[in-house]
């Protein structure tokens, strides 16, 4: 596991994002809405391995976090008028198509999601049955994105990435802002902790998580970061001390597996995070098994908080806040 202690920690980066805009700390939006689905419930927030690991595999049946971001965009434009006829495009290592798909039917829209051929073929077939139209191109996520980018040009479809760059930061911060339903829960079932674990792809799951521990429980519990070795997005950018992109061989942890840091999260993580760690390979896959006996049996990808934390060197009496972001 290699460690890198954030320099920008209190203040965060400025080269090139000072016209990005920092995570919302506003809980009560999402929560407002989900009080009105039917499906909605608190996700648990068990003890198992000596930490605290809050379970989002039963997230409104989909089956991971991802069920409160897109879902929530298309809910809260559902508000201003009919989605008939709209088209919502975006590429998808999964989880985010998942909640783009279900969105989208729930008030009468299509959706239209890119998966790269590395992308497991039974996300492809949950996504059919949500209504979703599937589009497989490219080696890589990257590659997937591209044709989706494409796509929204030529058609004129609604883009809803749950990535952001220059020009696009309006739908992805909503996104994010959905991600604190979740974030607000914890604090809620969970004194404050000492140690936090926040597993980051492009990061908007750790980027909107750290910007609301951080407005609630303030600078007390150390935030760290966790990706794959192959996929060192936050971690290089924060090292470079500006926005870079990464690069590295293909990793099993799928939905981690994120050349290019979302901005909005990269902005707020390089302000609210203590320090990032890469995790390898083997180091995601050895935690698996010690999940599964205890009933929670994830993916890598959904894992690799609790990997991390558990291969950290911390004091016997720290209180240790992870998310168990997805289901195997």
């Amino acid at each position: 596991m290699q460690f890198l202690e954030n320099p920008y920690r209190g203040q965060g980066i400025d080269v090139g994002l000072g016209s990005v805009p920092s995570p919302s700390i506003n809980s009560n939006a999402p929560r407002a809405l989900l009080e009105r689905c039917p499906v909605h419930h608190a996700t648990p927030m068990v003890r198992a391995l000596g930490l605290h690991i809050k379970d989002e595999r039963g997230r409104m049946g989909l089956g991971s976090f991802k069920a409160l971001g897109a879902a929530y965009v298309i809910a809260h434009e559902a508000q201003q008028g009919s989605l008939e006829g709209r088209v919502y495009v975006t590429a998808s290592a999964g989880n985010h198509g998942m909640s783009v798909a279900a969105g989208a039917k729930v008030f009468g829209a299509k959706a239209v999601i890119y998966l790269a051929k590395t992308v497991p073929s039974e996300f492809a077939d949950r996504l059919r049955e949500k209504g979703a139209d599937v589009v497989i191109e490219g080696d890589d996520y990257e590659a997937s994105m591209a044709g989706a980018l494409k796509a929204a040009k030529d058609n004129e479809w609604t883009l809803l990435s749950d990535s952001s760059w220059d020009g696009y930061f309006d739908l992805p911060h909503r996104l994010m802002e959905g991600y604190l339903a979740m974030a607000a829960e914890c604090t809620e079932q969970m004194e404050q902790p000492t140690h936090i674990f926040l597993q980051a792809g492009v990061g908007g799951l750790a980027g909107a998580c750290a910007a609301l521990f951080r407005d609630v429980w303030g600078n007390g519990p150390k935030i760290t970061v966790v990706e794959p070795e192959f996929a060192p997005a936050i971690f290089d950018s924060i090292k470079a001390g500006a926005f870079v992109s990464s690069t590295g061989a293909v990793s099993d942890m799928g939905r981690l597996d994120c050349k290019e840091a979302s901005l909005i999260a990269l902005k707020g993580l390089s302000r609210d995070a203590d320090a990032c760690v890469l995790i390898s390979e083997t180091e995601a896959a050895d935690v698996l098994p010690k999940l599964a006996e205890q009933g929670l049996a994830s993916s890598t990808s959904g894992a690799a908080g609790i990997a991390a934390a558990l291969l950290s060197d911390l004091p016997s009496d720290a209180k240790v806040l992870c998310i168990l972001s997805e289901g195997a």
